[in-house]
């Protein structure tokens, strides 16, 4: 028989002649080499193809990895605090990973070597970090990701276990970062993959706190003594009342299978998941690569836990993703959609659409009645801009609103007659640095101000720091700021105010 590479094992040249065996060593492949000479016989980092991870927004799920070996897997993830819809008329600060809620979906290969970027934006109020539940090492990276606004840090690990995985913020108050959305999954595909399906989405649960109750309109704050009762004001899938409903609802067709990883990001609220009209063909629980159970109606999900369900739809119709601790879902906003398009099936199913009764506020009626609101709302507004004696009345309220904050934070620097200090801090009074650029007024306030600048022909340089306001705070101060001691350079809206942070 003819000898092949195979037919022996291997050894080292030098172990075979120190044996007394002959000189007939089988040649070993390049990479071979590489990774007999490395430590423990695995390749290092630097050895390995370098890709960059693609990321996506809720509810969307990168593609399936297809390569058959490990990688270093460079992954990119930026905090931000941005102020977005929570219900209907109801705006609230969260602090994301990627700018939405949940953070964005990770997706990397069991064995691969993840170069951790951390990147904290510039209009950041507070320090973040990140704890990767798929991190085997103490903190979960959390003690090498602690990132200043402005900052950036960086680690490395080694994707040990395949499995979906919950990553949140652990800075102090952790609860409070948890809550204000900072958490997401990330998924460590088995070497082999995970069976295909033909779509995947990304949803997570979570509870939010706020200083007023469910519904009342507005900007809303985090109610500290809530979280600590575990006494939520809402529940809700993807960041929102309605993230999942209406023409934001999932799609699928006839004849598909669907895969959901289904987080619980919390900080405190288990949910009880669950597919109205639908069985769960297969439940990878706890976040697991291998299922479970099959045909499950309701699995239960832990606070920072997560299950991946895998069903086939059969029928048309829409099919309504909730909390089955349903006052959470019919009251509090976990309620969200599958609309499933395709041919009827009279054997499987032969009834009428889901109706109205059923879902209320969660329903197509119900969405066409809040995206009309929110058409009238800005017609309102349109119109009371439009009326001079409407638009005197609101200036000279945003004037005495914010000449209080101008008394309360700003005129210890600035005086009281808006001059400043000569030689340390600019005046306001005249000042043609303010009159220039309203844009940079906002984002001054917002963010601070460090380093010279000239003001009406003379340098100053000092610093400025970011100032706690709220966006309505800063639009009535600076314009209180720019229509007193014989200044006339405008107002400042609200709606300004939100344009400069939108563009940060």
């Amino acid at each position: 028989m003819k000898k092949t590479s195979r037919s022996l094992p291997r050894f080292p040249a030098a172990l075979l002649v120190a044996l007394g065996v002959g000189a007939w060593v089988p040649a070993l492949s390049a990479e071979e080499a590489a990774v007999a000479a490395k430590p423990n016989g695995k390749k290092l980092a630097a050895d390995l193809p370098v890709e960059i991870a693609h990321l996506t927004q809720p509810p969307m799920v990168p593609p399936p990895i297809g390569r058959k070996h490990p990688a270093k897997v460079v992954v990119d993830l930026e905090v931000k605090e941005v102020t977005k819809r929570l219900a209907d008329g109801v705006e609230y600060t969260f602090w994301t990973y990627g700018g939405e809620v949940p953070g964005k979906f990770i997706r990397v290969r069991e064995g691969d070597v993840v170069e951790f970027h951390l990147n904290n934006h510039p209009s950041s109020k507070l320090p973040h970090n990140i704890d990767l539940h798929a991190v085997t090492g103490p903190g979960g990276g959390a003690a090498s990701t602690f990132t200043a606004p402005g900052h950036s840090s960086q680690f490395t690990f080694t994707a040990l276990n395949a499995g979906l995985y919950v990553y949140h913020c652990a800075t102090a108050p952790v609860p409070m970062h948890i809550s204000n959305g900072m958490y997401g999954l990330i998924l460590v595909e088995p070497k082999d993959g995970l069976p295909p399906v033909d779509r995947e989405y990304y949803v997570m649960q979570g509870d939010i706190y706020t200083q007023g109750a469910n519904g009342d309109q507005g900007l809303q704050y985090f109610d500290n003594t809530k979280a600590v009762d575990e006494r939520p004001t809402y529940i809700v899938f993807n960041g929102a009342v309605g993230s999942l409903t209406g023409d934001k609802a999932l799609q699928a067709k006839v004849g598909e299978t669907v895969r959901l990883y289904f987080g619980v990001g919390g900080p405190n609220i288990t949910s009880s998941f669950h597919v109205i009209g639908e069985i769960f063909d297969k439940v990878y629980a706890e976040g697991g690569t291998r299922f479970a159970q099959e045909n499950v109606q309701t699995t239960m999900v832990p606070s920072g836990g997560s299950t991946i369900v895998d069903f086939k739809v059969d029928v048309p119709g829409t099919f309504i993703l909730v909390d089955h601790s349903l006052t959470r879902a019919f009251n509090k906003g976990a309620i969200g959609m599958l609309k499933v398009t395709g041919p009827e099936t009279p054997v499987i199913y032969s009834g009428k659409e889901v109706d109205e009764v059923y879902l209320g506020q969660a329903s197509d009626a119900g969405a066409k009645a809040s995206a009309r609101e929110a058409e009238l709302v800005a017609k309102k507004a349109a119109a009371i801009a439009a009326n001079p004696e409407i638009a005197n009345i609101t200036k000279e309220i945003q004037l005495e609103r914010g000449k209080k904050v101008f008394l309360t934070s700003c005129f210890a620097c600035h005086m009281a007659d808006g001059k400043g200090l000569p030689n340390v801090f600019p005046p306001l009074a005249g000042s043609d640095f303010l009159k220039a650029d309203k844009d940079r007024a906002i984002r001054i306030v917002t963010k601070g101000l460090s380093g010279p600048i000239t003001v009406n022909g003379k340098p100053y340089n000092n610093v400025m720091p970011p100032q706690q306001f709220t966006e309505d705070q800063i639009a009535d101060v600076l314009t209180y700021v720019m229509n007193t001691w014989g200044n006339d350079f405008g107002t400042v809206s609200l709606a300004d105010v939100k344009r400069v942070h939108s563009q940060n």
